[in-house]
């Protein structure tokens, strides 16, 4: 069958991993799926897909939500100051706080599960309840460049330390897409586990290779890595899978 095909059969998770500036590519992926009619029944994620992820639950469309996002630069979240890393996060907070249309997690339109990391247990912590922006945000908050946020009075940074995927919030045996930003990542080496694609029963994985590199002194390519990775989810909701999920590679260099 095709990953369409498979997707069609059963309400399905998508999960979408942590990656930088990589929630360009993330949204790019999701209008695919909306265009095709293939609404995830739930979300979960890491840092730049823990935004996307928590953005689109809330009832934000994918396209308002990529308007503001391809608006943005530098100046609009570079707020420097004294602290356990560059940036204050106040400006990327308020940035948050206009993209959603639900204030807390369990006011979500769908269920939606967000990795950060707790520094005081050294471990991934899964948020599945209280305030939407503060989730995100700390799910989003790479160290060094932006500083921690308390949850519950402890605090917490990204996602993506110690829960790459995104799929801590995930149970054994759910239906699950997975999306795969292919990370270049000077903290890890090129053979790091954290780097691989997970295999596991009832999951299937998209990995869109050769995308650009989007950053905070490059948010301008924006627009095209979302229109990149919208046309190759189109492709690669074309390939084929097992019934048991498989993982779908595009490689944009190749073509």
């Amino acid at each position: 069958m095709t990953l369409q095909q498979w997707l069609q059969q059963q309400p399905f998770t998508l999960t979408m991993s942590s990656g930088f500036f990589g929630f360009f590519a993330h949204a790019g992926m999701l209008q695919a799926l909306i265009d095709h009619k293939l609404p995830p029944h739930a979300v979960s994620g890491s840092s730049a897909g823990a935004l996307i992820a928590g953005v689109y639950a809330s009832g934000t469309p994918v396209d308002e939500m990529m308007r503001a996002l391809k608006a943005l630069q530098k100046q609009d979240f570079w707020d420097p100051g004294v602290g356990l890393g560059l940036l204050k996060g106040r400006k990327f907070r308020g940035i948050l706080g206009g993209l959603l249309a639900a204030r807390r997690i369990e006011e979500t339109q769908i269920p939606c599960h967000l990795s950060v990391w707790d520094a005081y247990s050294r471990s991934t912590r899964v948020i599945r309840e209280g305030d939407l922006v503060t989730a995100i945000y700390a799910s989003c908050a790479v160290p060094l460049l932006f500083q921690p946020i308390k949850i519950n009075g402890r605090p917490c940074w990204d996602g993506g330390i110690s829960d790459r995927p995104g799929l801590a919030g995930t149970r054994a045996g759910e239906r699950i897409f997975y999306h795969h930003i292919a990370s270049r990542s000077p903290w890890r080496s090129s053979n790091s586990a954290a780097l691989r694609v997970p295999e596991q029963d009832n999951l299937s994985a998209l990995s869109i290779f050769g995308l650009p590199r989007s950053g905070p002194s490059k948010m301008h390519l924006g627009s095209d890595i979302f229109q990149r990775a919208h046309q190759a989810t189109y492709e690669a909701l074309q390939r084929t899978v097992n019934a048991q999920g498989s993982s779908v590679e595009i490689n944009l260099d190749a073509s």
